[in-house]
């Protein structure tokens, strides 16, 4: 096939974000595909498996420009999983695309590996590791991503799997690593990620343990925002039911779980990698009884009225590009979610206005506290 046979403009980002600077399709998707194109054409079907693909562009490329059958793609990003759903309808290639748990069905028998590159090492780490793990012993991995968000480090994380790591020449401000000679993976399971501490002295509820896949953001670490908002955890309202949202590592729902010994909390994220690393944290602190986690799309599947208090440090980016699209939308259901008295607790930029956001759809709303980088605040439903 050509490039003309297939028309990337069908493809679209919803139900992610969607604004004029936001795309579906990227020139690291295209060079890509551009790059692994004979590899496409040469594979048998169930033979190609795409990673991090954000909105499926590279996986409906594959099929629709180089005939790639039976194509296997993992998304972390719940609403990025959606998108390529709907966009694989739109193309036709229903049937042709499947999107996988990351694990062995997904990477079972891969020939031709293609990754947009995590901006995280360690998920990089771990994505390599699997490859080389459950794929066919002469596997090829095909790694795009933006040049301002690539770091040598990258090539070193390839090599530790790889005999052969080669850097394409950029294009459009992306560029390609191409890695082949897998090596063999003595233990073919995947050890869990260790607990990390964080004392006592960085936590006013006393030291929590810290388990994070490698997409999580932060990591093990306790950043600022969670920080900032954990600082205030003696002063939470009493709580039954209590919603992490935007869970991430689980740190704020393992905290609270431990200071709250009668609290409930569930852990919400539409990251794969956060949903096990919260559990893993719980389970970590003898908490996992009272922790759940769950992958979905913010709070739309709440039930009305169900929840005490929600805790919450709302996204103002997508990308590169700031939007407050996610953060109204989060609002807006903790109204709906919360009991009558019930509260919400938000940590955000301190250059943003979200209070106004906050008073407007949740109700009276005071600052706990404010630094040059983060503010607290506490919203009453009305």
């Amino acid at each position: 096939m050509q490039q003309g046979d297939f028309d990337f403009g069908r493809l679209s980002r919803f139900p992610d974000v969607e604004s004029p600077d936001l795309v579906a399709v990227d020139a690291t998707d295209r060079l890509v595909l551009d790059t692994a194109a004979d590899l496409l054409i040469a594979s048998e079907p169930g033979e190609v498996v795409v990673l991090g693909d954000r909105h499926g562009a590279m996986a409906l490329g594959a099929w629709g420009l180089h005939g790639a059958r039976g194509v296997r793609v993992h998304q972390d990003a719940l609403l990025g999983e959606r998108a390529g759903l709907r966009n694989a309808v739109a193309t036709g290639a229903e049937g042709e695309v499947t999107w996988l748990p990351f694990g062995a069905e997904l990477l079972r028998g891969a020939r031709v590996v293609l990754v947009q590159l995590p901006r995280a090492l360690a998920e990089l780490n771990e994505w390599a590791a699997a490859i080389v793990r459950y794929s066919a012993s002469d596997v090829t991995v095909v790694a795009g991503g933006r040049i301002k968000h690539m770091s040598l480090g990258m090539n070193d994380v390839l090599r530790r799997y790889f005999d052969r790591v080669d850097v394409g020449h950029a294009r459009q401000k992306s560029r390609v690593l191409m890695a082949t000679g897998a090596r063999p993976v003595q233990d073919p399971r995947s050890a869990p990620p260790e607990p990390v501490e964080v004392p006592a002295a960085e936590l006013p509820g006393g030291s929590v343990r810290v388990v994070a896949l490698g997409g999580v953001f932060a990591g093990t670490s306790l950043d600022i925002g969670t920080r900032a908002l954990l600082a205030h955890l003696d002063s939470y309202a009493d709580a039954t039911d209590v919603i992490d949202l935007g869970c991430g590592s689980g740190i704020i729902a393992s905290a609270v779980a431990l200071a709250r010994p009668a609290a409930r909390v569930t852990g919400i994220d539409q990251s794969t990698a956060a949903v096990a690393s919260t559990l893993a944290t719980a389970e970590a602190n003898g908490v996992v009884d009272r922790v759940a986690a769950v992958r979905e799309d913010g709070l739309a599947q709440r039930p009305d009225r169900s929840a005490d208090l929600i805790l919450c440090n709302p996204p103002f980016h997508t990308g590169a590009v700031i939007s407050e699209q996610l953060a109204a939308r989060m609002l807006r259901d903790s109204r709906r979610v919360l009991r009558p008295g019930g509260e919400v607790w938000t940590v955000y930029n301190s250059a943003l206005r979200y209070r106004l956001m906050l008073e407007k759809l949740i109700g009276p709303t005071e600052e706990m506290s404010r630094s040059p980088k983060f503010t607290v605040t506490r919203s009453r439903l009305r």
